[in-house]
């Protein structure tokens, strides 16, 4: 037995103060509820490779999770007008962003043939059901209402999708604050139906191209414009390794779940979430 493995070694080690009797009290495992979380890998097939398949998708719902945290508080600090924990919030979605970026490089060690053998017991799920990312898209201000039919199975899950669907997501937020901060923003724009899918407007185009020309009168708002694109640059990337690990692995058959696999992978990648911070760059 390894010298540190029980009591008695630990304190002559000189760790005296180590617990080792949990019969009464709660462990790390108890606190985590490992006993769920590690349990809750059952595959359909047996085949070796469904067991990394799961974890990775499983984990990412996870970071997920504290995306949708991350990005609900973020929302709520700007529309109270206090921007510094905002900041904090929204570097951290970026980091969450590369650590689900760097599970797509451990799914693509699966290879074609590997997947193969138990892509069919899949049936039709598929990530694109994923609710928690929907989550995020609406979050982020990208707001389509057909995919909500999805989730009617569950009355529920579809409820709570339906209220994330019709709250104003981060970009609307900002843009309030541009206004509450002096520039002139379009009424209609501060008024919007926030369940449709955000179109640019010549005010906020202007407003942004003011912060970036004199950053340090619009220091804070230099801050959360910066914060926004670094949010949307990663997620992008994430979109990106996700499309090449699919090519790589399945290439461009359709997807499990009905879609058009690569090929709705990279129609998405079109898509932006705050237009105009990206395309005032070429003016400023």
């Amino acid at each position: 037995m390894n010298k540190y493995t029980n009591g008695q070694n630990i304190a002559a080690a000189g760790e005296k103060n180590i617990r080792t009797d949990f019969k009464e009290n709660m462990t790390y495992g108890d606190y985590l509820h490992l006993d769920q979380l590690l349990t809750a890998q059952d595959g359909m097939s047996g085949h070796h490779d469904e067991t990394l398949f799961i974890i990775i998708h499983q984990v990412s719902e996870l970071w997920m999770k504290l995306i949708l945290h991350e990005l609900d508080s973020a929302i709520r600090h700007i529309n109270a007008d206090d921007l510094q924990p905002a900041f904090k919030q929204l570097a951290r979605v970026s980091k969450i962003q590369s650590q689900i970026i760097q599970g797509w490089d451990v799914l693509a060690t699966m290879t074609p043939a590997e997947y193969m053998e138990f892509r069919e017991d899949l049936g039709n799920a598929s990530g694109f059901q994923s609710y928690q990312y929907r989550m995020i898209e609406f979050a982020l201000g990208y707001k389509t209402k057909h995919v909500l039919k999805i989730y009617e199975k569950d009355p529920v899950l579809h409820e709570e999708l339906l209220k994330a669907f019709q709250k104003p997501g981060l970009y609307d937020a900002a843009i309030q604050k541009l206004a509450r901060s002096g520039f002139a923003i379009n009424p209609e724009v501060l008024e919007r139906d926030v369940t449709t899918v955000y179109e640019p407007d010549e005010s906020v185009r202007e407003a942004w191209i003011a912060v970036y020309r004199d950053v340090e009168t619009h220091w804070e708002l230099y801050q959360l414009a910066e914060k926004l694109v670094d949010v949307e640059d990663w997620l992008q990337q994430w979109r990106f390794r996700h499309m090449k690990t699919v090519e790589r692995i399945i290439g461009f058959k359709q997807g499990t779940g009905g879609s058009s696999g690569v090929n709705y992978l990279k129609k998405v990648l079109d898509q932006y979430f705050f237009p105009e911070l990206w395309s005032i760059r070429t003016e400023i």
